[in-house]
């Protein structure tokens, strides 16, 4: 059987499985005494192995297989997971991770595949003691099963749930009795949980036992109900349902005989697909299903391309149209532009992904630098549910993961420091997402040492970035702009994290070339707050065209922040740049074709009253003098290629409705700031 047309789903299904097992084995590690989620760990590594055996990976399988036998001990209570065991399931993750990429890329394991499998022996090898217990274990069940048994009636009488005790006896003519054994399993855990099995899970998943087993349930569903969803499994000849009472005897219900009805029996890979899709949640969270069909990126980008030449399209058979005064058409075209629209709309929303995406990984990150560091912090994610366009998420990862080292490294301190100043011994950091208009604000801030003006102003002195002079006069806002510039770095040694001027300036770079903004707030021994501010997509968007002598130009309107119509008396020159006051504010003047070397320059003899757009990049303002305002316009957004792409100040082009292409102003690359 070809299994190549599988591989798509199997990468995507195993991507999002690593993904949950990670939140949930940081979950573990909190609470290593929750059944539930050592329940669905187990789950999801099952999932995994069996995806992975049909499709013929041995290496996952083997280690996935590995990771089952450790949990199931864990569930039985055979085994106690200490901080190293931790560890190594993190390890493993990384390696089935790492080895999910190889097959990404080459379609098989490779060199993986043995490290998968030693990794493997080495936690079987860890498992030998407790595998020798269980089988002791197992000669002592009779006794044993009281205690257990105990346990379940204290907590089923704290929740109003029952206990059952349910044998099965399968029909001696079904030729996969292992199948059939987990299609009983993953039934009734659509109405409870399964505590225990006789014989274990591992013994019916390999067919170790006779026709018959014995399993533990605890529900809120009455008996009839369990009978009624045993009775609808084929090949189970017998069936006896009775109910466990911690204080009375139990009360048993007559064995009911099923028709025996004949059954094909599908093929195991599918019956295998068939039960691990169930399992999916922790017993005490019941997560909403949803009907989704999973989409490559490329088509998505085409038909967005396509979306893209309608607006282009309708917005030049517009301006044809009132050229020609066919007052006609006016009805036809606000029609095709409410129908353009919506489907823009839709096909923005299509491409929009939760940030989850990207903060998902984020809590074991931080986990292991605090690990590293010698430090303690708690992590705390806000708005993760905040939906940005996929070619955004994409590019916001590297700068996130450069905030969250920031805040470890310069911002968190030892657990000791953070004592004697009266702090809690555990720092904390928070990510926020929401929306805000048509932007996406991301917020990262913590609760540590903060970042000094005084000491960035002292730093920037010594390598030469500022004069002695500008350093005295220096806001404290500026003196916190200055960590974003390339090779800056307050650290006094260098570390695998910091001290080499690598970090900050990156981060401002990437969201300005996304159309973003970029600030940083700060108070000593208080912490530290950046906010990124992104636009929602970068295919299309709203922009105010303007002209520069005889050419047009759009600037996004996420940074224009108004517009005026400044004459002469309201300006004058301070140090020899022109400004002028905007209620109250000073703002300072550009000549955009000055900053474009445009020939020509505002000077004395230039017409006033003058056109200015007051934008804002960086958490800074000031005003572009143009030569007029055309108005606003949904522009398409096209790249400039290989060969432009590192033109400074410009962030694309985009064809207007007459034909003609117009170049988009990156504001934060215009000139120097």
């Amino acid at each position: 059987m070809d299994m190549s047309e599988y591989l798509s789903a199997f990468l995507d299904e195993s991507s999002d499985q690593l993904e949950q097992l990670n939140d949930l084995i940081l979950l573990l590690e909190k609470d290593p005494q929750s059944r539930d989620t050592v329940n669905e760990i187990f789950r999801i590594a099952h999932t995994l192995k069996g995806m992975a055996a049909a499709m013929g990976y041995e290496g996952i399988a083997n280690l996935t297989h590995a990771l089952e036998d450790m949990l199931d001990m864990v569930r039985n209570g055979e085994y106690q997971l200490r901080v190293e065991d931790i560890d190594l399931i993190f390890k493993c993750l990384d390696l089935l991770s790492a080895a999910v990429g190889e097959i990404r890329g080459k379609g098989n394991e490779g060199e993986m595949g043995r490290q998968l499998s030693e990794m493997a022996k080495r936690i079987k090898s860890k498992l030998a003691h407790g595998s020798a217990i269980q089988k002791e274990k197992e000669s002592a069940e009779a006794d044993a099963l009281d205690s257990l048994e105990q346990g379940w009636f204290d907590k089923a009488r704290e929740q109003g749930l029952d206990v059952y005790k349910i044998t099965i006896k399968i029909a001696s003519d079904c030729a996969l009795k292992s199948a059939r054994a987990f299609l009983v399993l993953t039934r009734l855990e659509e109405a409870g949980e399964v505590i225990k099995t006789q014989p274990s899970v591992e013994d019916l998943e390999k067919e170790n036992f006779g026709d018959g087993f014995v399993l533990y349930f605890i529900t809120m569903e009455p008996k009839e109900e369990i009978e009624k969803i045993l009775s609808s499994i084929s090949d189970i000849s017998l069936f006896s349902v009775e109910l466990i009472d911690a204080d009375e005897d139990s009360s048993k219900s007559k064995p009911n005989e099923q028709s025996q009805e004949e059954f094909e029996v599908e093929p195991q890979i599918k019956d295998n697909v068939e039960m691990n899709g169930i399992n999916e949640s922790l017993n005490s969270i019941k997560k909403q299903q949803t009907t989704t069909v999973r989409v490559d990126i490329g088509r998505l980008d085409k038909l967005m391309n396509l979306v893209g030449e309608l607006v282009i399209g309708r917005a030049r058979i517009e301006r044809l149209a009132a050229e020609a005064g066919l007052s006609e058409f006016e009805e036809p075209l606000l029609q095709l532009g409410r129908i353009s629209t919506e489907i823009q709309e839709i096909v923005t929303k299509l491409r929009m992904v939760p940030v989850a995406y990207v903060f998902d990984r984020f809590p074991r990150m931080v986990r292991d630098l605090c690990r590293n560091l010698g430090k303690e912090a708690e992590l705390f994610i806000e708005g993760s549910e905040t939906e940005l366009d996929r070619t955004v998420i994409d590019e916001i990862g590297d700068p996130m993961i450069h905030l969250l080292r920031n805040a470890l490294d310069h911002g968190i301190e030892t657990p000791q420091e953070r004592i004697s100043k009266g702090k809690p011994r555990k720092g904390s950091i928070t990510i926020a997402a929401f929306q805000e208009g048509n932007s996406v604000l991301i917020e990262v801030m913590d609760d540590g040492r903060g970042i000094d003006p005084g000491v960035i102003k002292k730093k920037a002195l010594e390598k030469g970035v500022v004069t002695k002079e500008e350093a005295e006069f220096m806001p404290d806002d500026e003196a916190l702009a200055l960590v974003c510039l390339p090779g800056f770095s307050t650290s006094e040694k260098v570390t695998d994290l910091s001290g080499r001027g690598v970090g900050m300036d990156v981060v401002k770079n990437k969201v300005e070339s996304l159309g973003g903004q970029f600030h940083i707030t700060s108070k000593v021994d208080e912490g530290t707050k950046v906010t990124i501010k992104l636009p929602l997509t970068l295919a299309i968007v709203l922009a105010l065209l303007i002209r520069i002598g005889d050419e047009t130009y759009a600037i996004s309107l996420e940074n224009v922040e108004e517009t005026l119509l400044v004459d002469k008396s309201d300006t004058k020159y301070v140090h020899g740049s022109l400004v002028t006051t905007v209620r109250g504010e000073i703002l300072s003047l550009h000549n955009l074709k000055t900053l474009l070397n445009y020939p020509g320059e505002l000077d004395d003899k230039e017409e006033f009253p003058v056109v200015v757009v007051r934008v804002g990049a960086s958490g800074k303002r000031r005003g572009l003098i143009v030569d007029e305002l055309i108005g606003q316009q949904d522009i398409v957004i096209k790249p400039l290629g290989k060969l432009l792409s590192k033109v400074r100040g410009m962030a694309g082009a985009t064809i207007l409705g007459d034909g003609k292409v117009a170049l988009i102003l990156d504001v934060a690359g215009v000139g120097n700031w």
